[in-house]
């Protein structure tokens, strides 16, 4: 006999009641007044795959809405979907009747050959418990105001507690704030400043501005990111695609243009957080964004040779840039070409300090310890340690009237005044409008922030130590860090991965560190740019190089030859495309090609035939799709199907539709004019595992005929149907006559 869970306690199916279940009782001496016996004899493939799956997708409406007598004490609805059979992996809705709907809520059935020995009007759940006859009218009553009731919900949600917990992380960690946490702050956030003041001087240059600019962007952010962020470790400020990506798309007009598209990036970066449209992040795929990121990185580092150099001339593109060398080579400095490749060699060895390994430095306390973190610090601080060397050895030459390296220059002293963003420029003798001056930006618009996006939820993923990152609260954070940032005059900003790595290795307990690295930035604007003055060109140069030098992923090209050689095409394109063009422009190309090739496995579907015999010896065709029905793919797997069957017209094919999950009006088109084909020639085609919401589909264009099976019993019983009778048997005797001649 067939067993049945009811209540964590095996019953027999003489033991199932719906009274003692619906209501929670427990008490075995309380007699059952309903009981449902399962008719297991017209189930042989009660265990079979087909029905392990099958599975009551939904939870009866009816009860929550009328048999509150039948809802448990806490507070949720239980009906007979909840009964478990013994063996069977899923739960299965038993209140099914001959191949009906459930009684409780009428659905399409996904368990047809569950039956049960209880007739509709007989339904324990409709008649017993409310004594209401069982109607589709008193199952589902009209529901007066019931969006106005969702509507209300999610308004009340949005202001929950918990939302605003959830948009504003800082309500969840300061309340447990300690001054341990504070001290590992402070620490993380001073460490973190010392490396972005010389990066930012740096990243002003790459994106062509004045030094002062890459301060003003790494301050307020890290302010703004304290309150909306959810990440400790992201350091938010410019980083160096950011910084390239402005360069591209200025033109050379001016930081008002910079200023304006952070502004319209923190636009774009918002609404797509309140739209939540970061699965536009998923379309960039791992070969496009290591394409990406190697050519920028390498364009990168070829704007700052000129620097290494001692050379000036226009041009920031990659072929610009290397043309230029080409022709101004004799101009070469000797001692700016020293101290850049010097600076760069030191930043490298200097960088492997921190993996020194000193023994006895497990120990807290000692003298190796003090040694290990020492060793850390210096290779933690080496851009500013070197900056500041240099800028020294720069003084001294000036006090000896020598200036044998191209330096830095005038940096504007001060703090920025806080003031909205530029919406007109004048440039030359020509004043640009808002509208002129975004669509000198371009696409830039667009594509600054979703690289940002997709850059700083990189880096919030490999510091999260496994636990959940809310990209949505990730886009809100970035979308107000620009905006605010562009209130001072900042340029586009994100969470570089170097200065996260940074902060994650000095021990940031929270997001607070950000505000020791913003007041940090704010005292050297306001008392040390006179001294930013004596920096050398090619130092900061140097300090770009050996950080973008990592960003280069071209390793990465080996492992995806090795797992799928196709994936090179679309890295190979990107790289190419973004070194030979611009940027942005790059990365919309890999893009498009890589969606090609989505675009072509969607249209093409694997469709495979192969010959079966049912269970009654009955031959037929079995043609497995392996993925949904759309309309580019609607004509090629009716032609398919059709080429196929021509092989073996006087035998059925069954199309297992198991891999389907969806389809269009176009393939529903395309399923019935298939349906009438083989009609017409007098061959028997059956639908298999069709999903409800697909057969609707098909049915809406209502088909002539339409046979679909949703369990192997269900499908022999189709194919003894249409399966053309066998020839008769018929035995010729043939009597042979002998004539004789007579004479």
């Amino acid at each position: 006999m067939t067993k049945y869970k009811l209540n964590n306690t095996v019953r027999s199916a003489s033991e199932v009641t719906l009274t003692s279940f619906m209501t929670g009782s427990t008490d075995s001496k309380k007699e059952d007044k309903y009981q449902l016996d399962l008719d297991t004899n017209q189930n042989d493939n009660l265990n079979s795959v087909s029905n392990k799956n099958l599975v009551c997708p939904h939870s009866c409406g009816y009860i929550q809405n009328r048999l509150t007598s039948l809802v448990k004490s806490d507070g949720f609805g239980v009906g007979l979907n909840e009964l478990k059979v013994e063996g069977m992996d899923k739960n299965v809705c038993l209140c099914e009747v001959y191949n009906g709907g459930c009684k409780l809520c009428p659905r399409p059935s996904l368990a047809p050959t569950l039956s049960l020995s209880v007739d509709a009007k007989d339904c324990a759940a409709c008649t017993g418990a409310c004594n209401v006859p069982y109607s589709k009218s008193n199952v589902f009553p009209p529901s007066d105001g019931g969006w106005r009731r969702g509507a209300a919900r999610r308004a009340r949600a949005l202001c929950s507690a918990k939302t605003l917990r959830r948009r504003l992380p800082i309500l969840e960690w300061l309340p447990q704030y300690s001054i341990r946490k504070g001290v590992s702050d402070l620490i993380a956030g001073i460490t973190v400043g010392l490396t972005v003041i010389p990066q930012a001087i740096a990243y002003a240059g790459v994106a062509g501005l004045p030094p002062q600019y890459g301060l003003y962007s790494s301050f307020m952010a890290c302010f703004v990111y304290t309150v909306f962020g959810s990440v400790k470790d992201s350091a938010i400020g410019p980083t160096a695609i950011a910084a390239i990506l402005t360069r591209e798309n200025l033109h050379g007009l001016g930081p008002e243009f910079a200023v304006l598209l952070a502004f319209l990036s923190g636009c774009v970066e918002l609404i797509m957080g309140i739209l939540q449209l970061g699965f536009l992040i998923d379309f960039i795929s791992g070969p496009v964004s290591v394409g990406f990121t190697s050519a920028a990185a390498i364009i990168i580092a070829t704007t700052q040779v000129k620097d290494i150099l001692g050379l000036s001339f226009p041009g920031g593109k990659f072929l610009q840039v290397w043309t230029g060398m080409y022709e101004h080579i004799g101009e070469t400095r000797l001692w700016d070409t020293v101290l850049g490749v010097t600076c760069i060699v030191v930043l490298l060895l200097l960088r492997k300090v921190k993996d020194i390994k000193v023994r006895g430095s497990e120990e807290k306390g000692g003298c190796a310890h003090a040694a290990a973190q020492a060793l850390w610090f210096l290779s933690t601080t080496r851009n500013i340690l070197v900056v500041l060397v240099c800028a020294a050895l720069a003084y001294y030459f000036d006090t000896q009237k020598q200036t044998p390296f191209v330096l830095t220059g005038e940096v504007k002293p001060g703090l920025p005044a806080i003031a909205p963003p530029p919406f007109s420029a004048t440039v030359g003798n020509h004043t640009y409008t808002f509208m002129e001056m975004a669509s000198t930006l371009g696409s830039a618009i667009f594509v600054v922030p979703l690289l940002s996006i997709l850059e700083n939820i990189a880096l919030a993923k490999v510091f999260s130590e496994g636990k959940y990152v809310d990209a949505t609260q990730e886009m809100l954070a970035l979308g107000v860090c620009n905006i605010a940032s562009s209130l001072v005059e900042s340029m586009p900003v994100s969470g570089a991965l170097s200065r996260g790595a940074v902060n994650h290795a000095s021990g940031v307990a929270t997001t607070a560190g950000g505000l020791y690295t913003g007041a940090l930035v704010l005292l050297s604007l306001q008392y040390f740019t006179p001294y930013f003055f004596y920096i050398p060109k090619a130092s900061l140069a140097a300090v770009i190089i050996a950080a973008v030098v990592f960003m280069m992923e071209l390793h990465v090209f080996k492992p995806i030859w090795r797992t799928k050689k196709l994936d090179i095409i679309p890295a190979v394109v990107t790289f190419a495309a973004c070194l030979l063009t611009r940027l942005e422009l790059g990365i919309v190309i890999g893009i498009a090609v890589n969606l090609m090739f989505l675009l072509y496995a969607s249209a093409r579907p694997s469709v495979k035939v192969t010959r079966a015999v049912s269970s009654d010896g009955i031959e037929h065709l079995v043609a497995v799709v392996d993925r949904s029905l759309a309309f580019p793919s609607a004509e090629f797997v009716r032609r398919a199907l059709c080429k196929a069957a021509d092989s073996a017209r006087s035998v059925p094919l069954v199309l297992d539709a198991t891999h389907v999950q969806a389809a269009d009006f176009t393939a529903a088109k395309g399923i019935k004019t298939l349906i009438e084909e083989f009609e017409a020639r007098g061959q028997a085609i059956i639908f298999y595992n069709v999903k409800p919401s697909i057969e609707s589909v098909f049915q809406g264009v209502r088909p002539r005929s339409f046979l679909h099976a949703s369990c192997r019993a269900e499908l022999d019983r189709l194919l003894r149907r249409v399966a053309p009778p066998p020839a008769p048997h018929i035995t010729c005797e043939y009597e042979v006559l002998r004539s004789s001649s007579t004479t």
